[in-house]
């Protein structure tokens, strides 16, 4: 039974390091063994290509070659198998059991337009009734393939022709003809032809590289497409690759007008029986493998040189800077100060920037918790103040019980829409009308006098919204607990306009008498100039006239529009 390893201080990746009863060892080291692992197998699969390379690239070669055969016939295949599919939706059209050639013709060529196949109608005869090819109503003569249409009118069953020259079209053409036997009446042959050259397209959707080529033979052997030479269309091919058995079959054939040898996989399309060939000649499929046979010699010798010196080269620049970097990951988890180093190697860099940047991190992160910290605080007090205000204002204007327990709950509700009215504006933003008088609302007195806000529409991004709406939360409680608000006659007037490239923001509170000039900062003062003037980049001044305070906010309009336009507008 193995023996577990109880350690709770040995980590999972300690548990599998195979060497980890020797203990660490040197990156370099590591970098040999890895260099060593690549390297010696190579080696090996070399030695076995010595010997084995003229069998094992042959059977690669056929292997491809009878992959790249097989998916060609497929590919015929599909397209014989789509013609065959759009002439019997065509036999179900109404038009063509009626004998409305015209009408027929029309919806025929439309179905037909830009596919690259036409549509011939044929009659018991072998005459021809239409040809999308000329005009309805152009005389025409008898098919040029008559006994593939005889053979699928006797055989009562869809027929692939081979490759013969087209009277109309004046090209070498193909058919696939199926037969319309209606109820009553004659019966019909449709067919679809389509010029041989298009499935040359067919052919060369495979890549075919390192001298191979593409035919494709009908079953008489005749050239219907090509990738070498479309010359060669309507000619028989010029290597005799005798009868095969099924499926791709590589085969050896011989070219008697030029005295060469040539390697050839056929395979037979479940269609039509025509067969694809893909073939090269022995000396271009030969030729590679013998030069990439060599190269890969010479690559191991000069692999093994280069992978040791590069093993003890990598291993010194390495090594030193990762030592540093252990130094510097010590430094930031004690606290301390770290610094950003240039290594040579980029990923240290990356590395020792990160580690610095999470040093800088670190300490903003604890000022801003600081500061959260009294932020929270700070504003628990305030919505303590804001609760106690609005119940002492609601208390003194209602006549009784229920009627202050009504105004209570509207107030305190909302004070919670201001939440709400960030989360609903959206990527859009906020509208900055609505924005003022949600964070006023909690400390606005009854009397609509006493509260007067103007101001051209302009909507805040959500980031803005959130720090001016910090900002006026903060006067709007000074100005209940000291300013506009604290008496029974104070008044505040909220207003802003466009300077330019500025928004000017101008809170104004009258009072019978200020009561005293603040002669410290306060904490509302702090946060004001802090999240307005910092993160807005806002200027702020503060004037204490005899009958009131005046605070303008100047911030630049880039600070504060959102990114894009909001979905519905507020309309005024």
């Amino acid at each position: 039974m193995q023996k577990q390893n109880n350690d709770p201080h040995t980590t999972e990746p300690e548990r599998r390091w195979p060497f980890r009863r020797i203990g660490p060892l040197p990156i370099g080291f590591c970098l040999f063994l890895l260099i060593a692992a690549t390297i010696v197998p190579a080696i090996a699969v070399s030695a076995i290509l010595l010997k084995r390379n003229d069998e094992a690239q042959r059977e690669v070669v056929h292997t491809l070659a009878e992959a790249m055969a097989g998916s060609m016939a497929e590919a015929v295949d599909r397209e014989i198998s789509g013609m065959m599919t759009t002439l019997r939706v065509l036999s179900t059209t109404p038009s063509l059991a009626n004998d409305q050639f015209s009408d027929f013709y029309d919806r025929a060529r439309s179905a037909l337009m830009g596919t690259g196949s036409y549509l011939i109608l044929l009659d018991e005869n072998m005459m021809q009734l239409l040809n999308t090819r000329v005009p309805y109503g152009t005389e025409l003569g008898p098919t040029s393939d008559p006994g593939s249409a005889r053979a699928a009118l006797e055989a009562r069953a869809a027929t692939i022709s081979g490759v013969f020259a087209g009277k109309t079209s004046q090209r070498w053409v193909f058919n696939v003809i199926v037969p319309f036997l209606p109820e009553t009446g004659p019966p019909r042959l449709l067919i679809m032809t389509r010029n041989a050259e298009t499935l040359a397209d067919t052919l060369s959707q495979q890549l075919l590289r390192g001298g191979w080529n593409a035919t494709l033979l009908d079953r008489d052997g005749t050239v219907i497409a090509s990738s070498f030479m479309s010359s060669h269309v309507g000619k028989p091919f010029f290597l005799e690759l005798g009868a095969q058995d099924g499926g791709p079959t590589a085969v050896t054939a011989r070219d008697p007008l030029e005295d060469k040898d040539y390697v050839a996989v056929v395979d037979e399309s479940n269609y039509s029986g025509w067969k694809v060939v893909v073939w090269a000649s022995s000396s271009s499929v030969e030729q590679p493998m013998r030069r990439s046979l060599h190269m890969l010699v010479i690559g191991s010798l000069v692999i093994i040189a280069i992978g040791t010196g590069a093993a003890w080269i990598l291993g010194r620049q390495i090594a030193k800077p990762v030592r540093r970097l252990a130094q510097d990951a010590r430094r930031l988890g004690a606290g301390d100060p770290v610094e950003a180093i240039n290594y040579p190697i980029a990923e240290v860099t990356t590395v020792s920037y990160a580690l610095a940047q999470a040093s800088l991190d670190r300490k903003k992160a604890e000022n801003d918790i600081r500061l959260l910290m009294r932020e929270v605080a700070h504003r628990a007090k305030n919505q303590l103040t804001v609760v106690a205000s609005m119940a002492k204002q609601t208390a003194r204007s209602a006549r009784s019980l229920t009627t202050f327990q009504d105004s209570f709950q509207k107030r305190v509700y909302g004070l919670a829409r201001s939440t709400d009215l960030l989360i609903a504006g959206g990527a859009g933003g906020v509208e900055l009308r609505e924005l003022l008088l949600i964070q006023i609302e909690p400390f606005r007195p009854e009397a609509e006098r006493r509260l007067e806000v103007s101001g051209p529409p302009f909507r805040l991004s959500n980031q803005a919204a959130q720090t001016v709406g910090l900002a006026i939360h903060e006067l709007a409680t000074n100005a209940s607990k000291y300013g506009a608000f604290a008496s029974s006659t104070g008044r505040l007037v909220l207003s802003w306009h466009r300077e330019d490239d500025m928004l000017v923001i101008t809170w104004r509170e009258y009072v019978a008498r200020l009561r005293r000039k603040p002669v410290k900062r306060g904490f509302g003062t702090e946060i004001i100039e802090r999240m307005v003037g910092g993160t807005l980049d806002a200027t702020i001044s503060r004037i204490f006239h005899r009958d009131g305070l005046e605070c303008v906010f100047r911030i630049p309009v880039e600070r504060l529009v959102p990114e894009r336009a909001p979905v519905s507008p507020v309309q005024y």
